[in-house]
């Protein structure tokens, strides 16, 4: 991902400590943050200076890592056991969380009671997960280029670019790779309220690379669709279900819809990482809920009436049959055989 000339990703091992650019400042401020310990980073997925499901789910991976580094040898299986349980609790409906901390603790525990070896192993597999996502979503980015014609017009939903994947981005793979390959794109970027990770990331990452795009209000997608001047829906995902339902950002649902309505193609693109083999359904997915400050407030401004309550579901389900595809790095497949294929 470049920012401002210059090569990043949106976290990495550096110096003994877990770097992430605060994405809570984009676009405004830049600033790089390190964490040295699994209650930090648990908090720092927990405020979404890091998001995005994949960037998570490598999140819990160097925290899991660190904490095998730091526990001490007296209990050392307790303590990795409570920081366990801690980081998946962090953000419940993105199951790459999960499925990273996951991944270093199963591979550490295996050379328990070598605890010298235990710390090596746990850092080798949190760079080999991290290392996986990016390759898996810049072979994503190749394979979706191929469903994108030439002048297409593209609506995304929420941030599923670097940002929020480490480097290159799930739908935003896509969309980068199409415009790189000269195919004459222009994206309608959702803002995505109440966080406006669109109007922010999305926005910030397309601009960075020159992608022609416009910022749209949620609520102005129908319009465009309308008109007849949206060509293609392409989104990222923080959970797909064995029946090919998924769940992402709070209105990827009604965009669905809309696009079936007009007889637009709708994508899902995520790694490997995104399948929950164990969740048979959408209605399996657990949704979270978050503050309702974040809708009724912008900063320390209140934009609305202060006196009513606010609900604030951060994630909604969006059935397989509204969705067209799922562009993952192993191809791209219909919403009911997408999990088989990818265990293939």
């Amino acid at each position: 991902m470049q920012i401002n000339g210059k090569e990043y990703r949106s976290l990495w091992y550096e110096d003994d400590a877990l770097k992430m650019i605060d994405q809570n400042l984009l676009p405004y401020e830049f600033e790089i943050k390190s964490f040295t310990d699994h209650l930090e980073v648990a908090e720092a997925i927990r405020i979404m200076t890091v998001r995005g499901a994949p960037a998570i789910g490598a999140a819990g991976a160097y925290g899991m890592a660190l904490t095998i580094l730091n526990a001490p040898d007296e209990k050392f299986r307790n303590h990795i056991r409570k920081a366990h349980g801690t980081l998946i609790a962090a953000r419940p409906t993105a199951i790459d969380l999960s499925i990273g901390v996951n991944y270093v603790y199963e591979s550490a525990l295996k050379f328990i009671p070598d605890l010298s070896y235990t710390r090596h192993v746990a850092l080798l597999a949190a760079h080999e997960f991290a290392n996986n996502i990016v390759r898996e979503c810049q072979e994503i980015g190749v394979l979706g280029s191929q469903v994108v014609p030439p002048g297409a017009r593209i609506l995304t939903h929420c941030n599923a670019g670097a940002l929020a994947t480490i480097d290159h981005g799930t739908a935003l793979a896509v969309i980068r790779q199409a415009h790189r390959e000269g195919k004459n794109i222009f994206v309608y970027v959702d803002e995505t309220r109440p966080r406006l990770q669109g109007a922010k990331l999305t926005a910030f990452e397309l601009e960075q690379e020159g992608i022609p795009h416009a910022i749209i209000t949620d609520a102005a997608s129908g319009f465009y669709f309308w008109k007849g001047e949206i060509d293609m829906v392409i989104t990222g995902a923080d959970r797909i279900c064995l029946n090919g339902d998924i769940a992402n950002k709070i209105g990827t649902y009604e965009k669905a819809v809309m696009a079936q309505v007009h007889d637009i193609p709708f994508y899902i693109a995520a790694p490997v990482s995104t399948f929950d083999f164990a969740c048979v359904s959408g209605k399996d997915i657990p949704i979270e809920i978050r503050s309702e400050d974040e809708i009724k407030r912008i900063g320390e401004n209140i934009i609305c009436n202060p006196g009513s309550a606010a609900l604030n579901p951060a994630f909604d389900i969006t059935p397989a049959k509204y969705i067209g595809g799922i562009i993952t790095p192993k191809g791209i497949f219909e919403p009911s055989e997408a999990a088989q294929k990818v265990q293939l």
